[in-house]
């Protein structure tokens, strides 16, 4: 990312993420109203009978329950937390940090979500850039997060900045990636006594030279 420092993206761990991910986590990260506002963005952006990628994917993908998708595919870390999915139709064991480039054809996908992993990613310019690709014209990409992370793992500028900050930082993801127009930010849920907030970046792929 241009504007940033490559040391922005530095983690307090450096060591294998394989061997991080290798541990299934059969648990949610956020809870359930939390979980519940992230089903409700794909409810309102998804299309039934669409095809889906599920980047940074783990054994629950949130996708309404009474929505058919004509594809689902799961991208993530560790294989066990993938074959427990049972939205998933495929399901793609990639490290994205160490390969952005995924494994689709241009315009594959109706469209796309990050779930509360955002701030994991390590070259996120290249992998902004790739889920534009994989998405045909005005295809949304739905990224989501709370204030949680796991620590040693979430990038330097991630634990730097607020919820506010970390909204404008995926703004500036969409725009370093390219190829996305009309990208807004949505708060479903405020920070409240003993619950967690979701926020949301969202935008749509645009015509471009990756088509």
């Amino acid at each position: 990312m241009s504007e940033l420092p490559a040391n922005f993206f530095q983690r307090p761990d450096e060591s294998s993420d394989e061997h991080f991910y290798a541990q299934p986590r059969l648990v949610t990260h956020i809870d359930n109203r939390a979980i519940a506002a992230v089903t409700e963005l794909y409810r309102q952006l998804f299309p039934a009978n669409g095809a889906v990628l599920d980047l940074m994917s783990s054994w629950v993908s949130h996708l309404p329950p009474e929505v058919d998708y004509r594809r689902v595919v799961g991208l993530g870390m560790n294989r066990v937390e993938l074959d427990a999915n049972s939205r998933l139709h495929e399901r793609v064991v990639q490290n994205l940090n160490e390969t952005p480039q995924l494994p689709f054809t241009n315009g594959e996908f109706d469209a796309a979500a990050i779930c509360v992993s955002v701030q994991y990613l390590t070259q996120p310019t290249a992998v902004f850039h790739e889920i534009a690709r994989v998405l045909r014209p005005g295809a949304p990409l739905v990224v989501t997060f709370s204030n949680r992370c796991f620590p040693t793992k979430a990038v330097r500028v991630w634990q730097a900045r607020d919820d506010e900050g970390h909204m404008e930082l995926v703004r500036r993801y969409f725009a370093a990636g390219g190829h996305w127009i009309d990208v807004e930010v949505r708060v479903p849920r405020r920070a409240a006594w003993g619950q967690d907030p979701l926020y949301a970046v969202i935008g749509r792929r645009a015509r471009g030279a990756t088509e």
